[in-house]
C-alpha cells in the first residue's frame, strides 16, 4: 500500500514576516485605493483579466488547486503554450470589488490589487480548511528611479522582452526541484540560496520546477534563456528573451497533492515497461557486432541479470548517415535475433549531428532542415558538422524516417538520445535560430522537442514500450518516456555523492525517471580505491529508477572491475536489483499514474518530522525503503537519521529500531544501510543470501584452471587490459597467446573430475588479428588447421574438438601455430573457457 497519502499536512509552516509585509500592504491599499481599479479589472469567461501599466494580466484556474497566469506587455503575444499545452482551463470562482479581484480554485487563490507603488499587484493563498495563508507574493520595494518594479519588460528586438519576476522571499523556505544543476548547486538539495542559470548543458539539465516547503509547487514556463537566483532577500525569474510571462502555480496539503498536479498539468510519463526495470549495460564504446555480442553471451554464461545492452555512439561510418557501419557490423538482423533469443533489449545511440560528407546532408541543407544562427556565422557545430532542427517537422520527418528504415525496421526499438540539447558553445546559445524561433526564446524547448519526434515516431512504427535515456530534459519530457541521465561526471567518492543528490532534486522535479553513469572518467581499473568506489556505486544503483552503467574504460562489465572480490560485491548488487524489480514495478505505476517520485528525499514521506527535512544524504526508495548511500572511501559505519512515527526494521540483519532518532549503523564493503518501513517479511527476503555461489555449469573448464604446461619459442601472457579486454577478470583469466612464428606450440593441461565420453568445444575469444591454428587432445588425432581470421568464424568462436573418452585426471590440450592469414597484422588466440559436454 501507498502510505504517502496517509501522511497529508495538517499545517505547512507560516512565514510571520511575510504575514507582516501582507498586512501592511492591505492597511496602504485600503488607504490608496481608487475606483480606477474595477475599471481595470474584469470577468471575461473563466479568466481574470487585469490591464494596466502598459500590461495585460491573464489568470485562469488551471487543474485542480493550480492557477496558470500570463503576463503580456503591450506588444507582447504568445509564441507557444510550451510545457502547458494540456487543456485544463476551469471556471474558478472570481470576485471583483472596487480594491481588488480575487480568483480561487480549490486550495489556491490570487489577489490582484493596486499598492501605493504598483498597479497590479499579485498575491498567492493556500487554503486548509477556513484557514486562508499567504504562501508568495510579488516584491513591493519602495519606488524610485532606479527600481522599476516586480514584473520588468524591457524591448530586445523580434518581437522579444528581456523580462524578471520578483518575489518576496520566505523565511526557512526550503525549494526542491530544477533539474540537473549540479553546477550551480553542487552538493545541494536545497536549493536556496542558489543561482541556476537556465540553459542546457550536457550535465546541465534545467527543468524549471520547483517545490516549496511552504506548501507550493511553481512552473516557470519559460524555455528562454536565463536565470533564476533563489536569494535570501528576493527571489528573481529572469528571461532574456521572451513575448510574455507564463507560470503555473499550485497548492496541496502534501507534497504528493503537488506532484500530482505539476503531472497533470504537464504531463504524465507512460507506464514504465518490465524489461526497463532490469540492469542496462553499457561502455564508450563497443565498437564491433562481435564485442558487442560477447558482452552479452558472457552475461548469459555467468548467469548475472541484464536487460539492456548499450551501442553508443560513433556506431557509423560518417556521422550523419544515421546507419550501423557495416565493416563493424556486418549483420544487425542476426545480431538483433540473437539478442532476442537471449532475452535482452538493444539500445542505440545515434546522434542528432550531420557532417557535410554524410549521403543526408545534401538534402538536409538544401530543404532548411538544420539549425541556423543570426546572420549566418553560426550554423556549424564545429568544422563542416551541423545539427537537425527538432522544432522544425519536415526535420523531425526525416530524422525519424532514417532511423526507422536503419534501426527500428532492424528490430533496434530503444534509443539513447545523446545530445539532445544544442551543441553551440554556450556563449553562442543567443545566436541560434530555430524553426520556431529564436534560442533566446526556446532554447531548452530542443530536449522536449526532439523526445517527442522519437517518441510518436516509436509510437506510430508500433512500440509502445518507451524509454530514452536523455542527455537532457525540460519541462513535459516525461510524457514522452525521457530518461534523463547526466553523462560523463567524474569516476570519484565526491561525485557519488553530488549525483545522488542531483537525482533527488530531478525526482522533485517531476520527471521521475532518472539515471546516472557509475562514475564516467576513470582509466584506473586496479586499485583498491577504484574497486571500493565501484562496489559502492552499484550498491546505489540498485536503487534507482533505472540501472545502469556507462563509462570511459577499457573494461567497463562486472567481472572486468577488479578481482573476485570485487566481482562478487558488485554481483550481489545485480541480484539484489534483479529481486526488487516488482517491488519498483509497484513505485513506476505511481509514477506514471499520479507523479508521484520513486525516489526521493526524507521530508516527502515525513512532512511532521522536522529533522526528515534536514537530512540530504538518505533518500527514500518508494514508501517502504530507506537508502543511505556511502559516499566515502574507507567507511564502514556511518550516522543514520530514522524518521519518527515509524518502526523501521534493518534490511540486512532484521533487528527492529524506533524511528525519531540517529543511530550509527554499520556499512561494510558488502553493503549499503537499508532499512524497511515496518515489518515486512516479503520485502525482507530479497536482502538474503545475495553472495551465494553463482551455478556453475556441469564441465565448463575456466581459462584460470587450462594450467600452461609448457610452450615452444614464444610466451603466453595473461593480461590485465588485452585488446579483448571484455573477457579478462582476476576471477576469469583469459589465456591469450601472441607474438607468434610457424611451428609453435602452446601445451595446456585440462583438469577431468568425471571419466567419460565428452564433446569438446573450445570458446575463444575476440583479437584484433588470428592466425591459423589447429588443436590436439592427448596423443589424439589433430585436427585440420583453421584460419580463425576467416569471416565466417565470427563470435560465438565455439571450435569443436572430435569427441573422446577421457579418464579422471589431467589431460593435454596441445594448440599449434601454423602462419598468418595474408591480410592479418599479427597472430594471436585467446582462449576463454573450454567446456566439456557429457556424451547421452
Amino acid at each position: 500500500m501507498n502510505v504517502i497519502s496517509q501522511n497529508m499536512l495538517t499545517g505547512w509552516p507560516h512565514d510571520r514576516s511575510l504575514l507582516r509585509t501582507l498586512l501592511m500592504l492591505s492597511i496602504s491599499t485600503a488607504l490608496s485605493a481608487t475606483p480606477a481599479f474595477a475599471a481595470q479589472a474584469a470577468k471575461e469567461g473563466n479568466k481574470l483579466v487585469y490591464k494596466g501599466g502598459g500590461e495585460t494580466i491573464v489568470i485562469q484556474a488551471w487543474g485542480r488547486d493550480s492557477l496558470r497566469v500570463r503576463v503580456t506587455p503591450d506588444g507582447g503575444g504568445q509564441t507557444s503554450d510550451w510545457a502547458l499545452d494540456i487543456p485544463l482551463e476551469k471556471e474558478g470562482k472570481i470576485d471583483i470589488t472596487p480594491k481588488e479581484a480575487t480568483l480561487r480554485n480549490g486550495k489556491i487563490s490570487v489577489r490582484i490589487h493596486d499598492t501605493p507603488t504598483r498597479s497590479g499587484h499579485i498575491q498567492f493563498f493556500r487554503h486548509t480548511g477556513d484557514k486562508q495563508v499567504p504562501i508568495l507574493s510579488e516584491c513591493e520595494d519602495a519606488a524610485d528611479a532606479n527600481n522599476p518594479g516586480a514584473r520588468t519588460f524591457k524591448p530586445v528586438g523580434d518581437g522579444l522582452f528581456s523580462s524578471e519576476l520578483q518575489f518576496v522571499p520566505r523565511d526557512g523556505e526550503r525549494l526542491y526541484g530544477m533539474g540537473e544543476n549540479a553546477v550551480n548547486a553542487p552538493n545541494k538539495v536545497n536549493l536556496k540560496g542558489c543561482t541556476i542559470d537556465l540553459f542546457q548543458r550536457h550535465m546541465k539539465a534545467v527543468v524549471p520546477f520547483v517545490v516549496s516547503s511552504e506548501g507550493y509547487g511553481f512552473l516557470w514556463n519559460n524555455p528562454s534563456l536565463g536565470k533564476v537566483e533563489f536569494g535570501n532577500n528576493k527571489t528573481r525569474w529572469m528571461s532574456n528573451g521572451c513575448k510574455q510571462l507564463d507560470y503555473f502555480i499550485t497548492a496541496g496539503d502534501s507534497y504528493a497533492d503537488i506532484m500530482e498536479n505539476y503531472a497533470d498539468a504537464t504531463g504524465h510519463a507512460p507506464e514504465f515497461p518490465y524489461w526497463a526495470s532490469g540492469f542496462w549495460q553499457c561502455k564508450l564504446r563497443y565498437e564491433t557486432q562481435e564485442q558487442f555480442l560477447n558482452v552479452a553471451r558472457e552475461f548469459k554464461r555467468r548467469g548475472l541479470p541484464l536487460s539492456v545492452l548499450v551501442i553508443d555512439f560513433w556506431h557509423w561510418d560518417i556521422q550523419g548517415n544515421w546507419r550501423l557501419d557495416p565493416k563493424c557490423w556486418p549483420d544487425p538482423k542476426a545480431m538483433v535475433k540473437e539478442m532476442d533469443e537471449l532475452g535482452y533489449r538493444i539500445m542505440i545511440s545515434p546522434w542528432t549531428l550531420v557532417d557535410e560528407k554524410s549521403v543526408n546532408f545534401a538534402y538536409m541543407k538544401e530543404h532548411g532542415l538544420f539549425t541556423g544562427s543570426i546572420g549566418g556565422k553560426k550554423d556549424t557545430i564545429g568544422a563542416g558538422v551541423y545539427q537537425y532542427d527538432p522544432t522544425n517537422p519536415e526535420a523531425a520527418k526525416y530524422l525519424w524516417g532514417k532511423w526507422k528504415q536503419n534501426y527500428v525496421d532492424l528490430g533496434i526499438r530503444t534509443f539513447w538520445l545523446d545530445p539532445c540539447d544544442d551543441l553551440h558553445e554556450v556563449q553562442d546559445y543567443d545566436q541560434v535560430l530555430f524553426h520556431i524561433g529564436p534560442a533566446k526564446e526556446c532554447h531548452a524547448w530542443f530536449p522536449v522537442a526532439h523526445q517527442k519526434n522519437i517518441y510518436e515516431g516509436l509510437l506510430a512504427a508500433g512500440e509502445n514500450e518507451v524509454v530514452t535515456i536523455c542527455r537532457n530534459a525540460w519541462a513535459g519530457s516525461q510524457r514522452y518516456g525521457a530518461c534523463p541521465a547526466p553523462h560523463d561526471i567524474n569516476c570519484t567518492f565526491e561525485d557519488l555523492e553530488i549525483y545522488m543528490k542531483v537525482g533527488l532534486n530531478v525526482m522533485m522535479s517531476g520527471i521521475p525517471w532518472w539515471s546516472c553513469d557509475t562514475g564516467f572518467v576513470s582509466p584506473d581499473n586496479k586499485s583498491p580505491h577504484f574497486q571500493e568506489l565501484m562496489t559502492r556505486w552499484y550498491q546505489y544503483g540498485a536503487f534507482l529508477p533505472v540501472f545502469r552503467t556507462h563509462a570511459c574504460r577499457p573494461n567497463n562489465e562486472p567481472w572486468n572491475l577488479g578481482g573476485k572480490i570485487t566481482y562478487g560485491h558488485i554481483r550481489a548488487s545485480l541480484l539484489l536489483r534483479e529481486r526488487l524489480r516488482p517491488y519498483l514495478m509497484e513505485q513506476m505505476k505511481l509514477a506514471s499514474k499520479r507523479g508521484l517520485p520513486p525516489m526521493r528525499p526524507l521530508f516527502f514521506d515525513f512532512m511532521n518530522d522536522p529533522k526528515a527535512a534536514t537530512v540530504e544524504d538518505e533518500y527514500m526508495f518508494g514508501s517502504d525503503l530507506l537508502v543511505v548511500p556511502v559516499t566515502k572511501y574507507g567507511m564502514r559505519s556511518r550516522e543514520v537519521y530514522l524518521p519518527a512515527g515509524v518502526e523501521w526494521t534493518d534490511a540486512w540483519t532484521g533487528k527492529k529500531i524506533q524511528g525519531g532518532k540517529a543511530i550509527t549503523a554499520d556499512a561494510p564493503i558488502e553493503h549499503i544501510p537499508v532499512y524497511i518501513r515496518g515489518d515486512k517479511p516479503a520485502l525482507l527476503e530479497h536482502f538474503r543470501n545475495l553472495y551465494e555461489a553463482p551455478k556453475t555449469v556441469p564441465g565448463l573448464i575456466e581459462a584460470e584452471s587450462l594450467k600452461v604446461q609448457s610452450v615452444s619459442r614464444s610466451r603466453v601472457e595473461p593480461q590485465d587490459m588485452t585488446p579483448f579486454g571484455n573477457h579478462w577478470s582476476d576471477d576469469s583469466q583469459m589465456v591469450w597467446w601472441g607474438g607468434l612464428n610457424k611451428g609453435d606450440q602452446l601445451v595446456l593441461e585440462v583438469p577431468v573430475d568425471k571419466a567419460g565420453s565428452y564433446e569438446l568445444q573450445l570458446h575463444l575469444s575476440k583479437a584484433e588479428d588470428y592466425g591459423i591454428f589447429s588443436f590436439q587432445l592427448d596423443d589424439g588425432p589433430e585436427s585440420e588447421a583453421i584460419d580463425l581470421f576467416q569471416p565466417r568464424l565470427q563470435p560465438p568462436m565455439v571450435f569443436k574438438l572430435k569427441p573422446a573418452t577421457l579418464t579422471q585426471g589431467k589431460h593435454v590440450l596441445k594448440i599449434l601455430y601454423h602462419g598468418k592469414h595474408p591480410d592479418s597484422r599479427n597472430s594471436l588466440i585467446g582462449i576463454d573457457y573450454l567446456l566439456l559436454k557429457e556424451k547421452t
